[in-house]
């Protein structure tokens, strides 16, 4: 008897369905005993990648407001003003701007940990969806963020091939927003560390406030990556979701 829902396969000895149709569809809890590689949702982690990363947004824009400020202030001293209004707006300029780098290495440390574990989830379900889909082995979805050199191109690597493994078309979609957010990550992690710099061994007031607009550039990139970054997340995490409902593929009998 024919499976009575491809109408191409025998169907089990005790139903009407073949084993390809009976396959489960969607994120379920493993069975007792079931091999290692499982879908497991990453809706939850996914979310609360995107959470941080928005936050991580909005410190950003709370450094921007804290330098416009240093910027504005340390103005004023260069050019001999010193009254003590200036001079109260000058210790609130400082106190902003570290409670603001404060926040960002606070807020980096969280996203870091919460981006890698939903990668890992989502590399995991990759494989379920493409065994052999993956030029780099599963180790580097951690190691290729520490691992000087490739931490350059792995990671982008890895999300490409993950990305891939979940597309629910014939063929997958493009890597424009991958490439964007690549592009951007590695700004904020190159050029973004020497600005900052600039501003870490600047002394005179005239020295802090011409390295105000590096930090400006800085702190704004940083913002865009973070919400690019969060972008990523919520994609790659749709894509698994709709690939993971629509349940295993009946191929065409030949």
């Amino acid at each position: 008897m024919l499976c009575t829902r491809c109408h191409h396969f025998e169907a089990a000895p005790d139903g009407v369905l073949c084993t390809q149709c009976t396959a489960p569809s969607g994120f379920q809890a493993p069975p007792a005993g079931a091999p290692k590689l499982w879908l497991r949702s990453p809706v939850g982690l996914g979310r609360a990648a995107v959470t941080l990363l928005v936050l991580a947004a909005a410190v950003d824009v709370f450094a921007l407001g804290a330098d416009l400020l240093m910027y504005d202030v340390t103005g004023d001293l260069a050019v001999g003003d010193t009254g003590a209004a200036v001079l109260d707006r000058a210790d609130l300029a400082d106190t902003l701007t570290a409670a603001a780098g404060s926040a960002q290495v606070l807020v980096l440390l969280a996203c870091a940990v919460v981006f890698v574990l939903w990668l890992w989830r989502v590399r995991l379900n990759a494989e379920v969806f493409a065994p052999d889909g993956h030029h780099k082995a599963r180790g580097w979805v951690i190691a290729g963020w520490v691992v000087p050199i490739a931490s350059l191109w792995y990671p982008r690597r890895v999300v490409v091939d993950i990305w891939d493994a979940s597309s629910t078309g014939d063929k997958p979609g493009g890597h424009a927003l991958i490439n964007v957010w690549w592009t951007l990550w590695l700004l904020s992690q190159t050029i973004g560390r020497v600005l900052y710099t600039a501003f870490d061994e600047a002394d005179t007031s005239e020295e802090i406030h011409d390295s105000m607009p590096q930090m400006m550039f800085a702190d704004g990139v940083d913002l865009v990556a973070a919400l690019f970054a969060a972008a990523v997340v919520l994609r790659l995490t749709r894509m698994q979701d709709e690939k993971a409902h629509q349940g295993p593929a009946v191929p065409v009998a030949v």
